[in-house]
């Protein structure tokens, strides 16, 4: 059965909101009922366990709506390709109206249970647009380039080899323009940069990624692109530097990471759950809200390494992010596959 992350009592924001708007028409003698200020129930299905990157923030922001009383939130994780859509079922099945995911090995089967569901919302993490023909299916991604490309700045500046390692999980168009942005921005700090460019074949496997780190660094890189778990713990092991993907991990490698390009899912997830609770949800890319623009990513504070990346550096990093923010800077997309050069 799909895992909760909670009861579903009602917050005490909500049971205020409901009892001040009985209050307010109790002397018409009619039953009511404000939808508005109710949760909505929420449900979320992950392949992977929480605690990986890309999860951990659609499960944060989800959390933080529940904390809201926005929301009420279960979800699965560690769900297989294969059991994904009896597990979607079960969750439109038990009244939930807001469904979130990623289906980017179920893509197909996941839009037929939406089919079959008219009245739930679906928003599922995808490699595809949303399709008019399934009006209450949308799609989201990270679309961290932005950030990702601040963060390239800063490692074109800190490596001292001009060789750096980076390590994917699958060459698909949601990891190809991070990293493709990423080496866009080294090469405005060290155009000579090489890169090792390598995919692991896996969402979640630390071990496979650390090898892959070691061989790299084997290979001369001083400075590694962090998109999977694992490759962190290898260039600590190895004292290189290392740049953050989606999550920042600089309080577990304090001397090891650099930067770290951040995911904020909350304007992604907010943005749904408005739509839902005034019925206008619709087929709709919402990549648009993890632009840097819309609050959907950041570069982490540099933290630690505040006082070791040059002055101009930071300089040119914050004359960077001020122009994609006022929109006179746009970081492409290109979704193409990255390759060692």
């Amino acid at each position: 059965m799909p895992r909760s992350s909670s009861d579903f009592g009602l917050s005490r924001r909500t049971l205020i909101k409901a009892a001040g708007a009985s209050a307010a028409v109790a002397v018409a003698g009619l039953p009511v009922r404000l939808f508005a200020a109710d949760p909505i129930k929420v449900a979320a299905v992950y392949t992977v366990p929480v605690e990986q990157q890309w999860v951990s923030r659609i499960h944060k922001a989800a959390n933080a709506a529940k904390e809201r009383g926005d929301i009420e939130y279960v979800y699965s994780e560690n769900t297989a390709n294969n059991d994904y859509e009896r597990v979607m079922r079960e969750y439109a099945e038990a009244g939930h109206k807001l469904i979130l995911g990623e289906v980017f090995g179920v893509e197909d089967a996941a839009r037929a249970v939406a089919k079959d569901y008219p009245d739930v919302a679906f928003l599922m993490g995808s490699s595809f647009k949303p399709d008019a023909a399934v009006p209450n299916f949308s799609v989201f991604d990270n679309y961290i380039q932005d950030a990702s490309y601040l963060s390239g700045i800063v490692a074109g500046a800190m490596t001292k080899s001009k060789n750096i390692g980076m390590v994917g999980g699958y060459p698909i168009p949601e990891v190809n323009r991070l990293m493709n942005a990423f080496m866009a921005g080294v090469k405005e700090s060290a155009p000579d940069t090489k890169f090792q460019v390598a995919f692991i074949g896996s969402w979640f496997d630390p071990p496979k990624a650390k090898e892959t780190a070691f061989a790299q660094i084997d290979g001369g890189a001083d400075l590694l692109y962090a998109e999977r778990f694992g490759v962190s713990d290898a260039a600590k092991e190895k004292k290189v530097l290392a740049i953050g993907n989606v999550i920042d991990t600089q309080a577990d490698y304090p001397e090891t990471v650099v930067a770290s390009a951040l995911w904020h899912f909350e304007p992604t997830l907010d943005k749904a759950i408005s739509e839902v609770k005034a019925g206008t949800f619709k087929a709709e890319d919402y990549g648009v809200y993890s632009f840097m623009k819309n609050g959907g990513s950041s570069l982490a504070p540099l933290g630690t390494f505040e006082s070791k990346v040059p002055d101009e550096v930071k300089a040119k990093v914050a004359e960077k992010e001020k122009a994609i923010k006022d929109g006179s800077f746009t970081v492409e997309i290109n979704d193409a596959e990255p390759k060692s050069s």
